[in-house]
């Protein structure tokens, strides 16, 4: 990638001559999609980031918003970020160095880092190139995640052949700061200051990274793109982890911005620029690894484990101390000014521009849109029931992911209250005596049927999963993927899902205080489905929370299900049903009242007759009551189709904004929804540790035993 003939008349119209070598390169990649936005902003402004909980919305390296708490005011961060195309040339860098950023974009706001999420989309699980990619990321995120002692406790992991040429890896992180006189922001506070590098000696990987996530992936990217992917250290990483504490603990930084995106360039332009301020640096003064590297190696190196910080001169001293201590590196490298942005290397100027003009003078994109169509109903004929119940619980989408978190440490720091496996994990902040319930992911198949609705969906069910743990949904972030936005019918996509995540977000009162868009997911097999994954928390009092699992002692009930209402007509859209057995259907419609549906979930979650709940999503309501099943507990339900629809809808669509409760009180959940969404009497929970379920023309029954082998199919192949 190079810049392009429009973008170099811009530059040189600004700079009055022809750029260097080492500037061309970083407007390359500061210009790039990736770090620009040059297609995505301008339809951004849809979501609302405001609120009185928010304290730093979009635009630094992470959100900021506080948390109910008994004492002091107690902030958390919230951050999210894709490393996809890093990860399908090298899964286990690629998505190693992925939790590597997003970790040190927590540091970056003065946080420490207590809660990662990571949500994975491959291609078909029966691929092997998919496997092989699946297997890696794994490896990657639990190898840097366990080592820097920061547990992996949500996320979500998904299949779709759409995504064989291009894997997705997001990875969301939660940090903690618990008092606001700790809080740092990237923005420059005053010239005079220095700017010291600090953490890892600089190498040459990771070269042109921005430019690199902003073309579509060629055939052969896994050797062509190999030295665009940085390699990462995770014990680097931890050292960092504590000196950065340590720092932040003694007031010694002003600002601070981690090394990501077009490395050093990017970090301390953009530091500069949030500050109306400018910076002369010295390359030569950066602690390297390699020999004779040259002016645009320094700048725009993207090797881990570093972090760019303002420090008042008197402090400098302290903070090489507290380096030094750490066994990391730190560099003096340049001082803020009120000028431009200008580096020298060896005696000679190799970059002299506005600092603002690097970070914000690239032009958006005006791209033409195609809205999708909606999708007519075709559906299979003639599928058992008792086939298609074993396909949908036993489709690596909607089976056990137990071989994935088994892998992560996910009670390191001890605040895993809920752990992985649940509809949300559920933290215990102490600081604050609140619980802290935590939900990411997306469903392609939702937003590859009707991207609009199907983000709507993403967003719900986020909150239901939240909700159901007796959760208030409190804030989120988002990583928007697509494929190639110069695509009409991409495009039409991708503003589909911006605009209905931000639709739903903002009915939900969910500021999304940030996030990150990755395009060009393209390749040879074609465009990735849009993909809106959402990181979502919501507070609570306490820590405890109702298990997905069935205590064996209640009735069942079904809670918000429109298609069992005499006026809906059940549908299929977006199913794994459909993705099974093939054909085609109109996208469920949603609630009436989805935010007085989560509020009054909340209520009843959190009611003691409420002895578990769990959301109704992927796979739909067969796929949800499978899961509630234990060897201790099962269930006797009853299925009446009604005039407009089917068996396989009722077990099968996957209307977001769903919960079966397991409750010793009914007609308390009953009069709680009444008015709010429908409620359904499924039947009662028992000791059997069998599913039952009685539908108008078949039985359905299995063991607790049968359930599991049906689920563990992506243990029982990988293993």
């Amino acid at each position: 990638m190079s810049l392009s003939d429009a973008d170099h008349e811009l530059v040189v119209e600004e700079l009055g001559r022809e750029p260097t070598r080492a500037e061309a390169a970083l407007f390359e990649n500061l210009w790039s999609e990736h770090c620009a936005y040059r297609s995505s902003w301008p339809l951004l402004s849809a979501f609302d980031s405001e609120g009185d909980r928010v304290v730093v919305g979009p635009g630094d390296d992470a959100g900021v918003v506080s948390i109910p708490s008994d004492g002091d005011e107690t902030y958390i961060t919230m951050g999210i970020e894709s490393h996809n195309h890093p990860s399908y040339v090298d899964p286990f860098d690629g998505a190693a160095t992925g939790v590597g950023g997003i970790v040190r974009d927590t540091l970056s706001m003065g946080a420490y880092p207590i809660a990662l999420a990571d949500s994975l989309y491959f291609g078909d699980f029966d691929r092997e190139h998919s496997r092989y990619l699946f297997e890696g990321v794994v490896e990657g995120i639990s190898h840097y995640g366990n080592c820097i002692g920061v547990p992996t406790v949500a996320g979500s992991t998904a299949f779709h052949d759409d995504y064989e040429g291009n894997p997705l890896v997001n990875v969301a992180c939660v940090g903690l700061i618990d008092d606001p006189e700790r809080l740092v922001t990237a923005e420059a506070q005053e010239p005079g200051n220095k700017l010291l590098l600090v953490g890892n000696s600089t190498g040459r990987d990771g070269l042109g990274g921005a430019s690199f996530a902003s073309e579509d992936l060629a055939e052969d990217a896994e050797t062509e793109d190999r030295p665009a992917v940085q390699v990462g250290d995770p014990y680097t990483e931890k050292l960092l982890i504590e000196a950065n504490e340590a720092l932040i603990d003694e007031g010694l930084i002003e600002s601070a911005r981690d090394l990501g995106a077009a490395g050093l360039g990017g970090a301390s332009s953009e530091m500069v620029a949030k500050g109306g301020l400018g910076a002369n640096i010295e390359l030569t003064n950066v602690h390297e690894r390699e020999p004779n590297m040259n002016a645009m190696e320094y700048l725009l190196a993207e090797s881990q484990e570093r972090m760019c910080y303002e420090v008042r001169p008197e402090n400098v001293d302290r903070v090489k101390a507290i380096a030094d201590r750490y066994d990391l590196g730190a560099s003096v490298i340049g001082e803020v000014t009120d000028g431009n942005y200008v580096c020298t290397f060896e005696g000679e100027t190799v970059v002299d521009a506005p600092a603002a003009f690097l970070g914000d003078g690239a032009p958006y994109n005006d791209l033409p849109a195609e809205e999708p169509a909606e999708q007519e109903r075709d559906l299979p004929e003639g599928v058992d029931l008792t086939g298609a119940f074993e396909a949908v619980v036993g489709s690596p989408n909607t089976a056990s992911k137990e071989w994935v978190y088994r892998q992560y440490d996910h009670e390191v720091q001890v605040r895993t209250a809920t752990r992985p496996g649940d509809d949300a994990a559920v933290l215990a902040i102490r600081e604050a005596e609140t619980g802290l319930a935590f939900s990411s992911g997306a469903d392609p198949n939702w937003t590859a049927a009707a991207p609009y609705e199907g983000a709507r969906a993403v967003a719900l069910e986020n909150a239901t999963n939240v909700a159901a743990k007796g959760a208030t949904p409190h804030a989120a972030v988002d990583c928007l993927n697509g494929g190639n936005p110069e695509k009409p019918d991409v495009y039409g996509g991708f503003k589909g899902i911006v605009d209905g995540l931000a639709e739903m977000c903002s009915t939900l009162d969910v500021p999304v205080l940030g996030g990150n868009v990755s395009l060009y997911n393209d390749s040879a097999a074609g465009p990735i489905p849009p993909t809106p994954t959402l990181a979502l928390v919501g507070v609570k009092d306490g820590y405890e929370a109702p298990p997905h699992s069935l205590a064996g002692e209640g009735d069942l009930l079904l809670v918000g299900a429109r298609s069992l209402e005499g006026d809906a007509e059940p549908r299929l859209g977006g199913s794994e049903y459909l993705a099974q057995f093939g054909g085609t259907d109109r996208f469920p419609e949603s609630l009436a009242n989805p935010d007085a549906f989560v509020d009054t979930l909340v209520d009843v979650a959190n009611d003691d007759a409420t002895l578990a709940t769990h959301d109704v999503s992927h796979g739909g309501l067969a796929v949800t009551l499978a899961e509630m099943v234990t060897d201790d507990a099962g269930a006797s339900v009853g299925l009446d189709a009604p005039s407009k629809g089917s068996p396989a809808a009722l077990l099968f669509g996957e209307q977001a904004g769903r919960v079966v409760v397991e409750t010793t009180d009914a007609s308390a959940v009953r009069e709680a929804f009444d008015g709010v969404a429908p409620v359904y009497d499924l039947g009662t929970a028992d000791d059997s540790g069998t599913l039952d379920v009685a539908l108008a023309d078949a039985d359905l029954s299995y063991d607790a035993a049968e359930i599991a082998d049906l689920r563990d199919v992506i243990e029982r192949e990988l293993d």
